[in-house]
């Protein structure tokens, strides 16, 4: 497990330098001028030659990005100049709201699609399989903004159940915010209950028809217990992976969501600093985005060769 560990670190240290080099170069390519977007359009050719050099971006590429990272370790995401503030409050005041909806989303889907997915697997070819699968496939081909506006017009103005805004007031108590991101949870739960399901359902098939639960069904074994010490045991391990992933998601990918039940949460904030051409907060807020997208599969890859042995000595051949 160590080396299997020491492998899945090194691999997510180099995709984070590749990232951030990428990250960098992209922002930095893009046409504009940072002065210039902070001081407006009117501002004199001279001032705003003077605030670029100020704020280091004559400097060359190699440079300004080597300045970046060594901010970033010590903690210093630089400051936005649309915001007026530094930025690394900015992300993780977002990052916090963005983990609070995933959290509720998570608590929902994940053990809605797995059992879904499980239920799905033992009746194989039966309605209810057919009836979950059409329900899954059905949710991932909507669109989040779409699933999002119906069920606002549902439950929001039509019946008027749930607020259609996701952000509650200030100074809500826990059960008022969790009342406000029914609707957002539920827009997500719509995407992923697909992904999970089927990849469940799967692993339980596979499970269904392996040798070792048909020896423990020669043997005769209650079914209860086939089906808790090998079917839901082994059938669920690949499962790990696709829900690590969406975990990732889940606190990093919302920015349909966000916008479109106004909720200031990360990808919300990414969505805004776009079109104010913030390239420092936004190459800090991606790079915080890669960093947990690596750090939710990293721990998938954990769970999965704790349960799985064969997973983490494959690597070591």
């Amino acid at each position: 497990m160590g080396r299997f560990l020491l492998r899945r670190l090194l691999s997510a240290a180099a995709t984070l330098l590749v990232l951030s080099v990428v990250v960098f170069a992209f922002l930095n390519v893009l046409p504009g001028n940072p002065g210039r977007a902070i001081m407006g359009n009117l501002a004199d050719e001279a001032a705003v030659q003077a605030l670029n050099e100020q704020l280091g971006y004559n400097d060359s590429l190699p440079t300004r990005y080597f300045r970046w990272v060594w901010g970033v370790v010590r903690g210093d995401f630089g400051q936005s100049y649309a915001f007026q503030r530094d930025n690394g409050p900015l992300i993780w005041d977002a990052l916090f709201e963005s983990s609070k909806l995933a959290l509720m989303a998570f608590s929902i889907v994940v053990p809605l699609s797995l059992a879904g997915g499980v239920v799905a697997g033992l009746r194989k070819g039966r309605a209810a399989d057919r009836t979950i699968s059409t329900v899954g496939l059905s949710g991932i081909a909507i669109p989040e903004f779409v699933s999002g506006l119906l069920l606002v017009f549902l439950f929001a103005i039509t019946w008027e159940w749930f607020p259609g805004q996701a952000r509650a007031d200030e100074g809500a108590n826990v059960l008022e915010q969790a009342y406000h991101l029914v609707l957002p949870s539920l827009t997500l739960v719509i995407v992923l209950f697909g992904y999970i399901a089927r990849m469940a359902r799967a692993g339980t098939i596979d499970a269904l028809e392996s040798d070792y639960t048909r020896t423990a069904t020669l043997k005769g074994l209650p079914r209860s217990t086939v089906l808790r010490r090998h079917v839901l045991r082994n059938g669920l391990v690949p499962t790990v992976a696709v829900v690590s992933t969406q975990v990732g998601y889940l606190i990093a990918g919302l920015a349909v969501v966000e916008t479109t039940f106004v909720y200031p949460g990360l990808g919300s904030l990414i969505i805004q600093a776009i079109p104010k051409k913030d390239f420092p907060l936004l190459q800090s807020a991606i790079l915080v985005v890669g960093i947990i997208y690596m750090v939710s599969t990293l721990l998938g890859d954990l769970v999965t060769a704790a349960l799985n042995p064969r997973v983490r000595l494959g690597g070591d051949g």
